[in-house]
């Protein structure tokens, strides 16, 4: 009598007790060695392992197909596995890979049975002629090593690889069919990279695992990444500020604010220089300095600058010259100054003011302001304090903190608001009018022209045809564009209908200026004081128009409508 040591029933023959196994035990209580999977076929569980443990197999050391032994004896003949079934190592290409890939972790003893079995779509018969040529104690040692009471399923069947439950191991069947289909479809084509790392995964769940581990991660190196970003963004704050405040230093070497010095400095330091050169004997230096200091002290200007009778040669030229001219208008009699030693490169703007003062000395309507000023022209630090003194009873607070409420001992640069407040400290009434765009074609300004046209011909009289020569007694126009500033002192009017502006230039120097006083070289001299329509191309410009004197209350006005100070503008 044989007892089968799986569920010790007695059997008589041997050939009896082979097909007790294979069907009470081999097929219906096969289980997945890999996980809980059980109750399922042979051609199921070789799905399920090709399915669901692909990466285990393809681990093991024994995983090659070379170690599917199976003899052609073991077959019945005339079956496809006699034909197939004694392939070795060397063919081991024939053999689907997932099909075989469970072999290995198979115990010895039942390696060739589970090989077989997964290789294999043929029917019972077949199935157990192959049992019957395994040791039926092998076989049956394993299985009951296997055996689990809760290795049951209760007639449901769950796919390995979606969980899904089905009543049928047929649907299951068909059921990971597709996902095999699936797989096969895209293997070789997906490439799982991680997108935080330059890592591959294998496939999808491996990537997702990957991945998590990078969330775990970083979860806790959160606050990290704040504090880096935070240092990232101080850094670049510190950045900004640091080219802030380089440009701000440029700005004020640019405008004079950088604390080089004033006038007075720069007067000495060319005197010094000079002497080193040996250009300047050192008798000379102390000299000139002490004349300086006289000069600064009375705070009127030296007159080293200036030069006379511009208008009046200017006059007399346009009388007899320059026939080609309908009209041509004249400013009242002004001297011209140019810059010097301590103001070369930033004392336009008060070059020009001194040009407006010396023809506002000699026309009675203004009698009241050269006696405060004692008919003379201030010197540059003079009226540095002067616009002092202006910010102080209030006007243009704006301005005035722009400049830090200081001037004096600077090279700062002035424009025509400075020149506005310099007026109404005076008690004279301004106007300052801003073009602040080209009006005509290559970024011309005819407009501008024709302003300063009216502005002269307001004299004349509109009952008959002007002159041609005229001689007004309007202050000079202050004119201002960008990084310098001149005064308007006529305007040509040419037969062809153009407009061409009479300037004084502080930057001219006096050597050339005194060129206009000759007759002989006046002609040439001449290109330093006409500017034809092409030639004023900045894209803005502004002018301040004296109007005449304000009363004391009218200077109050003046005084409270600064604090928003602002120009006309044309167009």
């Amino acid at each position: 009598m044989l007892t089968c040591e799986i569920c010790s029933e007695e059997i008589l023959l041997e050939e009896d007790m082979k097909t007790h196994l294979l069907l009470s035990h081999l097929e219906n209580d096969v289980r997945c060695p890999m996980c809980s999977l059980s109750g399922v076929s042979h051609d199921e569980l070789a799905f399920h392992i090709g399915a669901a443990h692909p990466d285990e197999h393809r681990d093991s050391p024994h995983s090659s197909t070379g170690g599917l032994t199976a003899t052609s004896s073991s077959f019945p003949a005339g079956s496809d596995l006699e034909a197939n079934g004694s392939r070795g190592a060397d063919d081991a290409d024939s053999f689907p890979p997932r099909q075989g890939s469970y072999a290995a972790f198979t115990p010895s003893g039942v390696s060739e049975v589970a090989s077989v079995v997964a290789s294999t779509s043929g029917s019972p018969a077949t199935k157990q002629g192959f049992v019957s040529s395994v040791p039926v104690q092998k076989a049956a040692g394993y299985l009951s090593e296997q055996k689990s009471p809760s290795s049951t399923n209760n007639g449901l069947f769950s796919c390995p690889i979606c969980a899904l439950v089905f009543t049928s191991s047929l649907i299951l069947h068909e059921h990971v069919e597709l996902h095999l289909q699936e797989h096969h479809g895209v293997q070789g084509e997906d490439i799982h990279t991680c997108p935080m790392c330059p890592a591959v995964c294998n496939d999808s769940v491996s990537l997702q695992e990957h991945v998590e581990v990078h969330l775990d991660s970083g979860a806790g190196s959160s606050d990290s990444d704040e504090k880096l970003a935070w240092r990232l963004q101080q850094e670049m704050e510190e950045k900004r500020k640091e080219e802030e405040k380089e440009e701000f230093k440029k700005l004020q070497r640019q405008f004079g604010l950088d604390g080089r010095g004033g006038y007075r400095t720069q007067i000495e330091r060319t005197m010094e220089r000079a002497v080193a050169r040996g250009v300047m004997a050192p008798a000379e230096y102390h000299c000139k300095r002490v004349e300086l200091m006289e000069s600064l002290a009375s705070g009127v200007d030296d007159g080293r600058t200036r030069t006379q009778g511009v208008m009046t040669a200017l006059y007399e030229y346009y009388q007899s010259e320059c026939k080609d001219c309908v009209h041509v208008w004249l400013s009242s009699d002004t001297d011209h100054y140019c810059s010097s030693t301590g103001d070369q490169g930033w004392g336009c703007g008060y070059r020009n003011f001194q040009m407006l003062l010396s023809s506002l000395h000699r026309l009675d309507a203004y009698a009241s302001v050269s006696s405060f000023l004692d008919k003379v022209v201030p010197s540059i630090p003079r009226m540095q304090s002067m616009i002092e003194e202006a910010w102080k009873e209030g006007l243009d607070p704006q301005g005035a903190s722009h400049f830090n409420h200081r001037l004096q001992g600077t090279r700062a640069w002035i424009g025509a608001t400075e020149i506005y407040v310099l007026l109404s400290y005076l008690g004279i009434s301004g106007r300052i009018i801003d073009f602040h765009q080209p009006t005509g074609p290559g970024g011309t300004h005819p407009q501008l022209l024709e302003w300063v046209r009216q502005y002269f011909s307001q004299s004349s009289s509109s009952s008959r045809l002007p002159p041609r020569l005229i001689q007004t007694s309007l202050l000079p126009l202050y004119l201002q564009h960008q990084g310098h500033s001149r005064c308007i002192v006529g305007l040509e009017q040419r037969k062809n209908g153009n407009l061409c502006l009479l300037l004084l230039d502080p930057g001219i120097s006096s050597t050339e200026t005194r060129k206009l006083l000759s007759k002989d070289t006046i002609s040439a001299a001449l290109r330093h004081v006409r500017k034809l329509p092409g030639s004023l191309k900045q894209t803005q410009y502004q002018v301040v128009a004296v109007e005449g004197m304000l009363s004391a209350e009218e200077k109050r006005v003046s005084i409270l409508n600064s604090r928003t100070l602002s120009a006309e503008r044309i167009p």
